[in-house]
């Protein structure tokens, strides 16, 4: 399956019944049509990002700087995937392009992913790597520190995410996620993707916030996507009625509720993330600061709301599409006799795993890790010199060949005894990155993800026309750009 933005589709069912067309988003298709002109323009002249050292051994990262002005940009947030494709065909793993307003070198393939993220020689910063697109909104986040400040950060937030804890937020989390199913409405164009960002926005206000927002809520949540996205502003300035200048406002509202609420939770002995993180302590007494708990709530809701919403969403489109596995997951929900899981019921769960694991595989939430080298290094023997702007492509990586046989192909089992296709190489699967930056929510977001689809297969079955595919769009990673509207039904 090719994600390039397709035309309107006008299926018919099974049955031969003519079903609705899907639409395209306007922005989508007009970005699309953009990004095709810009990739009609014959290949820009390939050059060397730098001369390697005399003696050294080592190749020159070789790219090109595409069209004047907006480099790759268009081709890069519109069709990742067959971009990294194309640029892998020229110049292998490691290659650089200009994308965003500034020059990448981006880096694919497992043992490429390996040498960055585990940083054995100190050579990659984290934060130098994420300033550029998404510092101004998540300043201080735990994701955007380096070295000792990030050990000492992750030692106090560790104690936010220990099995007690998520024993705690998954009982939270069950009775909200009843609630929200409970309002879905059966119908023959349900968005999916919608719906799922609206009830992962009130599990996170309610197991991390531990609040009711009430009216709040929209305008948080807008604020959340507006940061997100600023990221992707081509004119990165603060311009009245931009992406940036929305995403730098959105974050002074965000900074002001958090700041606002701390004392009550600094008073409470309530088991919400908030709380405890304003509780937080190592065994040597070390704690956060206000300042600290602010910047780590926006981060964390961002990183838990968006990144959950996105699997759960791609979960259901691969079920709809493939309704065997549908059944089978179905079954086993049914055979555990709950209507929702505890925690100690994660691992009664394979077939609902295999799906999550070859999902993320499919369609990783976080695409695209970002760092910069800080001294002079090499990947896969090429040079990179201090300086260099990095972006690790882990969702282009795991829907590529070599690495992965039939990367576009829906296959859970390939995650199954004996097959096990993942573990050729530790860093082939990895959408939530690795070393010691390894997402600090992976186990919280696979327990959230498993309890909705567990309540959801219960309640519903679910199906969408034979010929439609999802039109994905880009944020933090690849999402259904159209809503992902489906056919919802009770059972």
């Amino acid at each position: 399956m090719d994600f390039a933005v397709s035309s309107d589709l006008d299926t018919v069912s099974p049955a031969g019944e003519r079903e609705e067309p899907v639409s395209t988003p306007v922005k989508l298709k007009a970005r699309g049509i953009a990004a095709s002109l810009v990739e009609r323009v014959p290949d820009v002249v390939a050059r060397p990002l730098a001369t390697p050292p005399a003696g050294s051994g080592l190749e020159p990262v070789i790219g090109d700087s595409g069209v004047p002005l907006v480099g790759h940009t268009l081709g890069f947030l519109h069709n990742g995937l067959a971009h990294a494709r194309r640029y892998y065909e020229r110049f292998g793993t490691v290659f650089w392009v200009d994308v965003l307003g500034t020059r990448l070198v981006q880096v694919l393939g497992p043992e490429g992913l390996e040498t960055v993220l585990t940083n054995r020689d100190g050579a990659f910063s984290n934060k130098k790597g994420w300033d550029h697109f998404i510092g101004a909104f998540f300043n201080r986040g735990v994701m955007l520190m380096d070295f000792d400040e990030h050990r000492h950060h992750r030692r106090i937030m560790q104690q936010a995410f220990k099995r007690e804890r998520l024993v705690a937020y998954l009982d939270k989390m069950n009775p909200a996620i009843e609630r929200g199913i409970a309002r879905w409405r059966p119908e023959s164009r349900f968005e999916l993707y919608r719906a799922t960002k609206q009830l992962t926005l009130d599990i996170a206000t309610e197991v991390f916030v531990g609040a009711e927002l009430g009216a709040e809520a929209n305008r948080l949540n807008r604020a959340f996507i507006d940061c997100v996205t600023g990221g992707q502003a081509l004119i990165r300035a603060d311009v009245p009625g931009g992406k940036w200048h929305r995403g730098l406002a959105s974050r002074r509202l965000l900074e002001h509720y958090f700041r606002s609420q701390i004392p009550a939770k600094r008073a409470s002995g309530a088991d919400d993330l908030f709380s405890v993180l304003c509780h937080a302590e190592t065994e040597d007494g070390e704690r956060f600061s206000d300042v600290d708990i602010v910047n780590h709530m926006i981060f964390t809701m961002m990183a838990a709301h968006d990144t959950s919403t996105i699997t759960v969403a791609m979960m259901g489109y691969y079920l709809a599409r493939h309704p065997d596995w549908q059944e089978r997951v179905r079954e086993e929900s049914r055979a555990l006799g709950k209507t929702a899981i505890g925690y100690d019921d994660l691992d009664s769960l394979p077939s609902i795993d295999l799906v999550f694991r070859e999902t993320l595989r499919l369609n990783a939430p976080v695409g695209m890790v970002a760092r910069e080298a800080i001294k002079d290094t090499e990947i896969d023997g090429r040079f990179i010199p201090k300086g260099t702007r990095l972006m690790l492509s882990i969702y282009p990586t795991q829907r590529m060949e070599p690495w992965w046989k039939d990367p576009d192909t829906f296959d859970p089992d390939r995650f199954s005894e004996p097959r096990r296709e993942d573990a050729w190489h530790k860093y082939a699967w990895t959408p939530f990155g690795g070393g010691v930056h390894k997402c600090i929510g992976m186990h919280f977001g696979g327990m959230e993800v498993k309890a909705i689809m567990h309540q959801l297969l219960l309640r519903n079955s679910w199906r969408v026309p034979a010929r439609y595919e999802t039109v994905i769009d880009y944020g933090t990673g690849p999402f259904p750009g159209d809503g992902l509207p489906i056919e919802l039904r009770p059972r």
